[in-house]
């Protein structure tokens, strides 16, 4: 087997919890984030290069990670964001004809540690009864007073700005020019999937910066405006607020996912909150209260928009609801052209029950 002898390695929760495991590799490294763990069986690349994992320790729960390499086209964006990863059994060899790294060579490329050999059930049943914290994972096992006096020093994920650290720094177009609908993107942490979805349906794309103003946005003549996905807490993102909030003045239509959904939550005065862990997985239970039918969907958020005030709302309609814990999954303007949803409908990785997303906002545009 590769390296016979692998360095120990920790996880040491926020509240002083220890759990252990193994480098993978022979390299030492620490690194830091608030701790979360994915169900899904596969798509660990799309997952580790996902913006909204920015600045989190990935627990994943499938017990062999890495057993199919990787592959240059399978990624979200143009780096790794998870900040370190944490997994049961690490395939160090792979097996399929498209790939074309391993994903040790590919998390080395990204200069990003892991640790294996984790108990990595107990680790999210303990996660699970008491919630995502911060955490740091380390092959300085020896040293776990003065990893606790730095993990003190790691700010908490509650009231985080986020976005202004993976959107972009310059607009960029998207897609083909001569395309019939143009669309307006802010970029507050952006999937590649979800410019690949909407350039598929004729769609040429300009995505803007975190804190582009509305009249960057509008300056595009766009038939439709996008708010895209993204880490971190909502609430500080006052600019893309406030130019949501212009956004709807102008009645054009607008689709929000994930970050973008709790952006129009706030845009319209509903409050959001951190959850206890969050959902993250692409097999999420969700009913679409407009047609009663049910979809699996991609989740990916540790934030979420209170209920009750969307309920009080009068100008706003619940259209979906995660079947796990009845959270809102899915809201529309009953007087605009306007939705979002708190879940993927890219998928990248998951189902493709929700793509349909896509096709409403064309039509939205088109009418």
């Amino acid at each position: 087997m590769k390296y016979q002898t692998r360095k120990k390695a920790l996880i040491l929760l926020a509240d002083g919890t220890i759990f252990y495991g193994k480098a993978v590799g022979d390299k030492d490294g620490t690194a830091f984030g608030e701790v979360c763990f994915n169900t899904g069986m596969t798509g660990y690349q799309e997952i580790f290069t996902d913006p909204s994992y920015f600045g989190q320790l990935m627990v994943t729960t499938n017990a062999h990670i890495g057993n199919y390499g990787t592959a240059a086209e399978e990624v979200e964006s143009d780096s790794v964001k998870i900040a370190g990863l944490i997994c049961r059994n690490f395939s160090y060899n792979y097996s399929r004809p498209e790939a074309n790294m391993s994903l040790e060579d590919f998390l080395a490329t990204n200069n990003l540690f892991a640790i294996s050999d984790v108990d990595t059930r107990a680790l999210v049943n303990y996660i699970r009864d008491n919630g995502a914290m911060n955490a740091v994972i380390s092959t300085d096992v020896d040293n776990i007073e003065g990893l606790k006096k730095q993990l003190a020093e790691v700010p908490n994920m509650n009231g985080l700005e986020l976005a202004s650290k993976v959107s972009t720094q310059e607009p960029y177009f998207f897609g083909d020019e001569s395309a019939t609908y143009k669309v307006s993107a802010l970029d507050i942490g952006i999937k590649k999937n979800i410019l690949r979805n909407l350039a598929q349906r004729d769609c040429y794309i300009k995505v803007f910066p975190y804190n582009a103003s509305f009249e960057d946005l509008a300056a595009f003549d766009p038939d439709g405006y996008f708010l895209s996905n993204g880490p971190g807490d909502p609430e500080p993102l006052t600019e893309a607020i406030e130019t949501t909030k212009e956004i709807l003045k102008s009645n054009k239509p607008l689709f929000g996912i994930c970050l973008g959904h709790q952006v129009l939550a706030l845009a319209n005065s509903i409050s959001t909150y951190k959850m206890h862990n969050g959902h993250r997985g692409i097999n999420h239970p969700v009913k679409n209260l407009l047609t009663g039918k049910g979809e699996i969907t991609s989740q990916n958020h540790g934030f979420s928009i209170n209920k009750e005030e969307t309920e009080a709302n009068s100008n706003v309609e619940i259209t979906h609801v995660h079947l796990n814990d009845h959270t809102v999954a899915g809201i529309k303007l009953k007087d605009k052209p306007v939705f979002s949803v708190q879940y993927h409908p890219e998928a990248g990785p998951g189902p493709n029950d929700a793509k349909y997303l896509f096709d409403q906002f064309v039509e939205n545009m088109k009418n």
